[in-house]
């Protein structure tokens, strides 16, 4: 034995990884627990109690999103940060106190979510007129839905009825939500614990069509390999030098940033496939979703998004509201409608 693989093994080593992945995503979507168990929501759970907690709601994001359109990403990021840890229960809107640790300074969390100030203000506008009968939870699932649109995005009903969690989970911040430098293999696995398909996973990574990264989550991207998938190209070894001017190799500027999508960073569009289709996806675990090895499934919807606009907001309108039906369960028996979004209630 020479100790050299034979070159004929080599070519099918591809195809057995992918297969052996495809394999463990069936396995794994069977053992892990489904989150669209038929929640107890509604369309019209608010139409005796609160009428118009839907037009303030949507007033207070419009004037959010006419201030700064990057408003609009930083609630959609809130809503999927909650959902993915207890489900969309509310519990990333609590601040730290003596008896509870909350989800704000977990890993993914304390450098990336902004714009719970802006929940705030939409919550005392509620009050205002509805005492204590929103919770946060629908306030912040709802704020996610009316910032898609008012960036161009698709519109959904988004059922409403869920309860503010009198918990949080450090824990589960730090491990269920997909992390900028992760590989296909993971990022898959963490959607699927949550009861999320493959197609929900590559039409829910479209959110990246708005919104910005720090460089500490993409220099490892930048300085690795983005020329290779994007096969230096003049114009994207152009934006790769404003990228690395942005972002320096050697430390120094992690809180710089650079928008998710630079084609159309304040619309919400198709525009964030093309960029994986030309390699250039700002973070590993976008554009891996194209150029893994093991992307069979996901790189055939990557480039239907990429040349179906129609089909990307048809998708990503039902797998954001499959994510939205994520319930914690524990609420539902002990949970509550919080006077305000950050503390529980006395």
């Amino acid at each position: 034995m020479s100790g050299k693989e034979p070159a004929m093994a080599a070519s099918f080593r591809p195809r057995i990884l992918a297969m052996q992945f495809l394999a463990a995503i069936a396995f794994v979507s069977v053992i892990m627990r489904s989150g669209a168990s038929d929640p107890p929501l509604t369309l019209d759970y608010y139409a005796s109690s609160c009428p118009s907690v839907f037009e303030i709601i949507r007033e207070e994001m419009q004037s959010e999103v006419l201030s700064d359109p990057h408003n609009a990403a930083l609630v959609l990021r809130l809503h999927f940060h909650d959902c993915f840890v207890q489900g969309c229960d509310g519990s990333v809107l609590l601040d730290d106190t003596a008896t509870l640790k909350g989800e704000k300074t977990a890993s993914p969390n304390i450098n990336s979510l902004r714009g719970f100030d802006i929940i705030d203000r939409i919550k005392s506008k509620v009050e205002s007129n509805c005492p204590r009968i929103v919770s946060c939870a629908d306030i912040l699932t709802v704020a996610a839905r009316d910032a898609v649109i008012l960036v161009g995005g698709p519109y959904w009903d988004v059922p409403v009825g869920r309860k503010d969690s009198r918990s949080a989970s450090y824990e589960l911040a730090n491990t269920n939500i997909p992390t900028p430098n992760q590989g296909l293999i993971s990022i898959i696995s963490k959607f699927l614990y949550l009861g999320l398909s493959v197609t929900d996973t590559v039409a829910l990574s479209g959110a990246h069509t708005i919104g910005v990264a720090r460089c500490e989550n993409f220099r490892a991207r930048i300085y690795g390999d983005y020329e290779l998938t994007s096969g230096r190209s003049p114009l994207s070894e152009v934006h790769l030098s404003k990228l690395k001017s942005t972002c320096p190799a050697a430390g120094g500027g992690d809180n710089n940033i650079s928008p998710l999508d630079y084609e159309t960073p304040n619309t919400f569009d198709n525009s964030y496939y093309h960029l994986l289709l030309n390699g250039e996806g700002l973070l590993n675990s976008d554009q891996e979703l194209y150029s893994s090895v093991l992307a069979i499934q996901t790189k055939k919807l990557v480039e239907q998004y990429a040349f179906d606009t129609a089909a990307f907001f048809q998708q990503f309108s039902i797998s954001i509201v499959k994510m939205g039906n994520l319930t914690n369960p524990d609420s539902f028996v002990d949970g509550e409608v919080r006077k305000n979004c950050r503390f529980i209630n006395a």
